[in-house]
């Protein structure tokens, strides 16, 4: 069975190399869409595959990171990306462009390895990330899947290479999260009340 959770965000960015000018030389926005879709062959406690309630906390903060920010590719021209830092405190910068391609395989192992560290406690089994969904307009999105997010074909994403600006990992419940994912300390789903 396959559980979906819609996820929200607004972002700028500039896709380099892309055939459209409009895109490729402009700093442009969307309003994304991020579909998580979850699998199981086991239901928990509540008869769930995964509550709901437990994809609003560092699920949902790191999708939210991207709200309200820039986007920025860690190879673009390095005077660019020193001035989208210099006058935007919302930036993530990122080892591979901000396509909606990208962004999918990005948003892809971030969740996996949020999933990976999680604790469950409410007998939940065999939860597995079927795939990412970024809708970046009404019209057209991109999905991803496990082969495709760890593709080296499609450009290496290595976690450590995602870097969150001081303002973002401020928003966070706890502002070491990422520091926290990248060290592979666990994250412990709230008890059963």
């Amino acid at each position: 069975m396959i559980i979906r959770k819609l996820f929200k965000f607004e972002n700028a960015h500039i896709v380099r190399g892309c055939s459209t000018a409009k895109c490729s030389q402009n700093i442009h926005g969307h309003s994304y869409r991020v579909e998580v879709l979850l699998e199981s062959n086991y239901l928990d406690n509540g008869d769930m595959i995964y509550d709901f309630g437990l994809m609003k906390l560092s699920i949902k903060e790191l999708i939210d990171s991207f709200d309200h920010a820039i986007t920025i590719w860690s190879r673009d021209d390095l005077d660019y990306i020193k001035d989208m830092k210099k006058h935007s405190k919302r930036w993530i910068e990122l080892p591979v462009s901000p396509s909606a391609e990208q962004f999918s395989r990005v948003i892809y192992l971030i969740i996996e390895k949020v999933l990976e560290l999680t604790v469950m406690q409410n007998n939940e089994r065999n939860i597995k990330l079927n795939s990412i969904i970024v809708h970046e307009t009404q019209t057209g999105y991109a999905q991803a899947f496990k082969e495709d997010a760890h593709s080296e074909l499609m450009g290496q994403i290595r976690l450590k290479d995602i870097i969150f600006s001081s303002q973002i990992k401020e928003d966070w419940s706890d502002n070491l999260l990422w520091d926290k994912i990248l060290s592979g300390k666990s994250i412990i789903n709230p008890k059963i009340v």
